[in-house]
């Protein structure tokens, strides 16, 4: 924020900017490309968000006839983005592994060898929604099979900071992939809007158009990202990974509370939640007869003030989504607790309990008592 104040007086501020961003940020990013993520011979796009980030991709990458790879459960905005386009009834859904949730590569590499070749592929890593952290060689055979096939590989890096138990997040570059980043979530800087597009230069990119059209979309969308933020993102890089790795550790409790209130789906072997590798998001089955996650998810807002996102809304019913950040501990802690309860009486009860409560008659209102989100 010194940084921000420092520069609140500056009229320059006032006027458009350079599309691709402020440059004394686009240098230090850079750096932080080739430095942190081992990224070079990049071209770098500021965007307001990594939302913003994937939509400029999409509409240089698509039209409403070409075909796009989304392993489910997918992060919905991604799909809301190609629905823009048109092109929603092209989408290719990949399947992930039935134990790992980590993407079936066999499955995308069958899939490139169709006839009809998709024109992108999208990884998020770590993923939104499961929570799980696909590794350098699982990337790497990615970018091959994209690479031998003529194919865009984007990879979604938002949670790139979010690792754990030793786990190290890792990118990808070559001649047909594009990376994208963004600053809200690592930095806590959401409400300033700031993301950043990765991009191989015109001399290494499969297209060498490639920057000349996404700075199209660009001028179309914000013309510039707001100047003020850009500043702030500036600023935030100098304070760098070391501040941001202080403020994950700070997760650890809220993660072992919310991995405890899951507890109640453990079933033998099967702990009933997978991710938690990266990412602040866990991914869980709901035990039978709750197969209608909307339902649920409405129970435990009207019954148990928590709430969490049902798996329908990434492609598969059945499951839920469920964060650990955003709270303070004492918070995610009583939540969890909530959470736990609510469970346990799913898995006793199942859909009879949903059936006969007022939460299945009616609904979510206004007047519901205020709950945590996870």
């Amino acid at each position: 924020m010194d940084a921000v104040v420092a520069a609140a007086g500056d009229h320059k501020l006032n006027q458009y900017g350079s599309g691709a961003g402020l440059p004394a940020l686009v240098k230090a990013l850079k750096h932080k490309l080739a430095i942190q993520n081992g990224l070079e011979k990049c071209e770098v796009m500021v965007t307001a968000g990594a939302n913003q980030a994937f939509t400029n991709v999409v509409l240089t990458l698509l039209d409403s006839a070409s075909k796009a790879v989304l392993f489910k459960p997918y992060y919905f905005n991604h799909l809301m983005a190609i629905q823009m386009t048109g092109g929603a009834d092209n989408v290719i859904f990949g399947r992930c592994d039935a134990e790992s949730w980590h993407p079936d590569l066999s499955w995308l590499e069958q899939c490139l060898q169709g006839k009809e070749k998709p024109t992108m592929v999208v990884l998020v890593n770590p993923n939104n929604p499961t929570g799980v952290l696909m590794t350098k060689d699982e990337l790497q055979r990615a970018r091959h099979l994209c690479e031998a096939a003529g194919v865009w590989l984007v990879v979604d890096n938002t949670y790139e900071d979010f690792t754990y138990d030793g786990r190290e997040h890792t990118c990808v570059s070559g001649p047909n992939v594009i990376n994208i980043f963004s600053m809200s979530k690592a930095f806590g800087m959401m409400g300033w809007r700031l993301g950043y597009i990765a991009y191989p230069d015109a001399e290494l990119a499969a297209d060498s158009e490639l920057g000349f059209q996404m700075a199209k979309v660009q001028d179309t969308i914000p013309i510039c990202v707001t100047q003020i933020s850009q500043v702030a993102a500036l600023g935030a890089l100098e304070a760098g990974s070391p501040w941001v790795k202080q403020q994950v550790q700070g997760l650890a409790k809220n993660r072992e509370a919310i991995l405890d209130a899951l507890s109640p789906l453990a079933c033998g072997k099967d702990s009933g939640a997978a991710g938690g590798e990266g990412a602040i998001y866990f991914w869980a089955k709901l035990p039978s007869g709750c197969e209608e996650d909307e339902a649920v998810v409405s129970w435990l807002v009207k019954e148990h003030k928590v709430c969490v996102v049902p798996g329908s809304a990434c492609g598969c019913p059945g499951y839920v989504r469920v964060a650990f950040a955003n709270l303070e501990e004492s918070k995610c802690k009583q939540a969890a607790a909530q959470l736990k309860e609510g469970l346990r009486q799913l898995v006793d009860q199942g859909s009879k309990l949903l059936q006969t409560s007022p939460a299945s008659r009616n609904g979510v209102g206004s007047t519901a008592a205020p709950c945590e989100d996870m």
